[in-house]
Parts: structure tokens; sequence; C-alpha cells
């Protein structure tokens, strides 16, 4: 952690503790963004600074503060002023089932994993979808919120969303900026290649296994690209980062900004990102693909788009004043937004082409 961030999250810990949480959002922005923090004021307590001066340590590549005194009473970052216009909170709603079939929870390499099964078809489903969610979403939230189910009932496709959980990240957020977590045979991407290989061999769908999510699950969406190409035939980022632009928490910041190079995506790819995403910028989006295309605008509905299919057949599409938000989804879930176009049915779309391309 650089000593910015550090101090900012000091000054955020102690606001808030002083009673003034609007202080301790602006602290925790500031940090965020990159830009120098503002002195604190002089009235406000330092009787805890020298504890505060270092970490406690890392847990799953975000400080660890748990151990100090205070910290049982601080608020979600959910309920600090200015956070609620993030788009939507997880309200704990289940997501609708489609008549016929049917949803089941796994564990399978030490996660939970919801599993989505479609209703009887001859043949069984015809692919796994493997759906990472972003961060302090969970598998439950992240289907409600992306509507998957719905779009992969619509095709035949199974789904399964494992579970990231505050004991391998504090936020609950993929680790996909871990250098031990960006290799095929160990961390993160092992885990989630062995998730999927289980299931579809179960289904018999091997050979067509994907991978999708947002933000923080589509940067790991993006790794699992590149360190198990033989396993994903394809896969879907949604406000995502390229694999590579990060090795630890520090660069993650900066990769977020757009200040770092990631490389391509190695398999075909559909990529979605909103123009006005102040969390993830959409510099990411045109690193992941990359090359010459065919370019569609789109200016019907709420928010017009753009597309660009490159000559490998892969897809980027730029959602006008779209923030950090799945297009196309429920906003009874977090981090989804009802308008623009259907990133869910847009993906499967582009999993059976590539498919069908062979």
């Amino acid at each position: 952690m650089n000593n910015d961030l550090a101090t900012a999250l000091g000054r955020a810990l102690r606001s808030t503790r002083a009673g003034d949480p609007a202080a301790a959002t602006a602290y925790i922005r500031t940090a965020l963004s990159g830009r120098t923090a503002p002195m604190p004021r002089a009235e406000e307590p330092c009787g805890p600074c020298a504890r505060m001066a270092k970490p406690a340590g890392l847990q799953g590549g975000m400080p660890d503060f748990s151990g100090l005194p205070g910290m049982d009473k601080l608020p979600g970052m959910g309920s600090l002023p200015g956070m609620a216009d993030l788009p939507g909170r997880n309200s704990g709603r289940k997501a609708p089932v489609p008549d016929g079939a049917t949803v089941s929870w796994r564990k399978i390499a030490g996660r939970d994993v919801r599993l989505f099964i479609p209703s009887e078809r001859a043949g069984g489903p015809v692919g796994l979808v493997l759906m990472l969610h972003g961060c302090t979403q969970s598998p439950e939230d992240f289907a409600l919120g992306t509507r998957m189910d719905q779009a992969a009932e619509a095709a035949g496709y199974a789904v399964a969303y494992p579970g990231q959980t505050g004991a391998q990240n504090m936020q609950s957020c993929w680790n996909w900026f871990r250098a031990q977590d960006q290799g095929p045979d160990a961390g993160e991407p092992a885990i989630l290649a062995s998730i999927a290989r289980e299931i579809s061999a179960e289904l018999n769908v091997e050979g067509r296994v994907f991978a999708a999510g947002l933000s923080a699950g589509g940067a790991m969406a993006a790794v699992l690209a590149e360190t198990h190409p033989d396993l994903f035939v394809a896969v879907g980022v949604h406000s995502g980062i390229p694999a590579g632009a990060a090795s630890d928490m520090v660069s993650a910041f900066s990769a977020m900004r757009g200040e770092r190079a990631g490389r391509p995506l190695r398999r075909p790819g559909i990529v979605f990102h909103g123009t006005a995403d102040g969390t993830v910028s959409p510099a990411n989006a045109k690193a992941l693909i990359q090359g010459n295309g065919v370019e569609t605008r789109d200016g019907r509905g709420a928010r017009s788009w753009s597309r660009l299919t490159t000559e490998d057949g892969s897809e980027l599409w730029l959602i006008d004043g779209a923030g950090h938000a799945w297009s196309g989804g429920d906003a009874a879930g977090s981090y989804a937004d009802a308008t623009g176009p259907d990133a869910s049915a847009e993906m499967i779309r582009f999993f059976g082409e590539v498919v069908a391309r062979g």
C-alpha cells in the first residue's frame, strides 16, 4: 500500500469514530481517484495516529484493520453519505427461477456455487457459463441483477455462480490483481477452472464452457481466458480490466484508472463498458479488444451504444452515459442498470456464435 492510501484510510477511520462519516467518504473517494488527500481539520482527534501509521497486515489483498479499536462500529460502505448513488444495493432478494428450471447449491473446491440448470430439453444443456460476481456481491444477488438465468434459459445454457467471501477478500472481490492468482496451476484461476471442469463433465458440455463477470469478476474472467484457454472457449467481460494490468493492490488502483497496460483477451471475447464509468476506466475495455473491425451504432432506447466487431469476431460494446453497472439488468440487484442493451442476452448469443464458428 502506498503512503497516500494508508494515510487516507487512517483519516477515514478517525473521521468515522469522530462522528463525521461524510469526511470519511471524501477521504476514501479522493484516495481511489488518485488525487492528493486534503489535510485533516485541526480539531480531528489524533490519539490513534501512531497506531494508524502502518496497516496491521494484509488480508485478501486489502488492508486488514480488523484488530484496531472501534472497527466493529464502522458502518458499511453503502451506508456512508454519498455512496447511495451507486446503481443498486444488495436487497437480499432471491433471483426468479424460470418455469421448469432448477437452482441448487454445491460446495466445490472450497467455494459455494449456485448452479442454474435450464428446463429439460433433449440432449441436456447446450453449454455452461461460469459467472463471476463483482466486489460486495453474492451469487444470488449477481443472478438477480444480471438476469443471466433468464437469458440462459432461453438458449438452454447452465450457469454456475461461484461465491467469493470475506475470508478470501475483505470486500468479497475476486483477487484478479494478485500475482499468486494469475497463473494456471494455483490460486483462484485453478479453483475456478476446477469448478468449471467438474460441472461441465457432469453435464456433458466439455468444449462448450464460457466465463463471464462484472468488475473484479470481469477482470478474473480475462485472467481465465489467459490461464485456461483450453477450457474456456470464449469470455464475457463487463466493466473489467485486462489480465496482467496489476500485480498487487497499489497497481490495481492504477489499473482501474486505466493507467497500466494489460494484455488483450487471448480467447474470443465480448466486452461491455459504460462510457461514464467512474470506478473502472473505459480505457480498459479498449485494451481488452484490439484490432480493426466494423463499428455499429444504435441511438434507440434509453441509452445509445456503439459496437465494434473485430476480424476474429470479438465484440466491444461502449454504452453512452452508463456507469459501473451491468447493462440491461434488473435494478433490484446491486450494480445493475435496467437501461441499455441486454448484456446477458448478447453474451449468450455471442457464445453460441463462437461454438457455431468452430
